[in-house]
């Protein structure tokens, strides 16, 4: 997760995430991926089950009823784990999570555990009413996934007029006082919306978004062919920068992020070399002190049946069940030898990443997308668009 306004635009200092140890436990929500211990954010699929049909879902979900899904009593003993252990959010995921009917009291028991809890939603089922309930149970924030504008959204998720309920989910959260952000996976049939996205935001007063780019997997793996190129990346990356670098400013202080591609960090610090080099030197900081890929350190993901993945996109391998061990001892846990590795990948990295200069502020970005697209796990990421010159080849 690369903070476009906070690194490009200088709404976060080195010496922010410093003030607070860069412990987890005491660091604002905003200086999160900052952390030094690095506590796993932790992604529970709550249920499988969608009312949309989209195209990159990476958990293949349907409309229709899945059976194995974690209990109430199983979810709770969870949280309860999360909790001691220190985890510093459960982002309640799905499907979609509203489809499960008891969402509104887990969240309300992780908040009376201390976790701060956030929601991925598709958005379509936040009625006014279902607005002030989120509210209530202390939700921190909603994510609201969007792919585009209305035409574009509504092929790329399978539904007619999904974008008009999502868009209106949005302001039922706004009006229920509840921070309300977008999600956009970027890719060959939705990337020309991105500058009408930021129109988007601004006319609707929507303070945060995340660009996604594309990871190969569940029904995103036969997007892969149709994933951004090196050069269509980085000319959608330098338009993100470019909007976000012009609403600030404007003094509309929105909060940009880009996630799933790690190779935005050195993109951008290379740019601010040659903008402003005082500012790259902080950046660079921040750059070092985020650390990169986290899949299976400061990211994991909690399946609906329990298992437990080094993030939301690796169900194809699983370190264990929180129905037989608790997530704590599972994710510490470095016998299983890909954990291990994750946790310290850069030996077996392999190709271009191994010799990258920006390998301790990328961390070999995207192990899962290599091993999708080239069947090996520790060969180069492929979306990594910056030239061997760039990286010091």
């Amino acid at each position: 997760m690369i903070g476009i306004s906070k690194l490009y635009c200088g709404t976060v200092e080195a010496s922010d995430p410093l003030r607070y140890g860069r412990n987890s436990r005491e660091l604002p929500s905003h200086l999160l991926q900052f952390s030094q211990d690095k506590r796993p954010v932790v992604v529970w699929n709550v249920g499988r089950r969608c009312n949309l049909h989209c195209v990159h879902c990476y958990s293949h979900s349907n409309d229709v009823a899945y059976e194995n899904e974690l209990t109430r009593d199983e979810a709770v003993h969870m949280i309860d784990d999360l909790a001691a252990f220190g985890a510093p959010v459960l982002l309640f995921s799905g499907g979609e999570p509203l489809m499960r009917p008891d969402i509104l009291d887990l969240i309300h028991y992780a908040r009376s555990k201390g976790l701060r809890a956030v929601l991925s939603t598709n958005g379509t089922l936040i009625t006014p009413e279902m607005a002030t309930e989120l509210k209530q149970c202390g939700l921190s924030y909603v994510g609201v996934s969007l792919d585009g504008l209305e035409e574009t959204n509504d092929r790329f998720r399978g539904v007619k007029g999904a974008y008009r309920l999502a868009l209106e989910g949005m302001r039922n959260c706004r009006a229920a006082g509840i921070k309300v952000g977008l999600r956009f996976t970027m890719n060959r049939r939705n990337a020309m919306d991105i500058g009408g996205i930021f129109d988007l935001l601004i006319a609707e007063d929507v303070p945060r978004v995340c660009f996604y780019h594309l990871v190969y997997a569940g029904r995103g793996s036969k997007l892969m062919e149709e994933d951004l190129d090196h050069t269509e990346t980085r000319a959608a990356v330098d338009l993100i920068m470019n909007r976000t670098k012009q609403a600030h400013d404007a003094g509309i202080p929105l909060e940009v992020l880009t996630v799933d591609n790690h190779c935005d960090g050195p993109y951008l610090y290379l740019r601010l070399l040659k903008e402003d080099p005082t500012r790259a030197a902080d950046v660079l900081s921040l750059l070092e002190m985020n650390g990169g890929n986290s899949s299976g350190i400061g990211i994991g993901c909690i399946s609906w049946d329990g298992a437990v993945h080094a993030d939301q996109f690796w169900r194809h391998h699983t370190f264990g069940n929180v129905r037989e061990r608790p997530f704590s001892d599972i994710w510490m846990d470095r016998t299983d030898p890909l954990m291990d590795r994750l946790k310290e990948r850069k030996p077996h990295l392999t190709g271009r990443c191994a010799q990258c200069r920006f390998l301790g502020i990328c961390n070999g970005n995207f192990r899962v997308r290599a091993e999708a697209a080239l069947n090996d796990l520790w060969a180069p990421d492929p979306a990594c668009y910056l030239t061997d010159e760039e990286i010091g080849i």
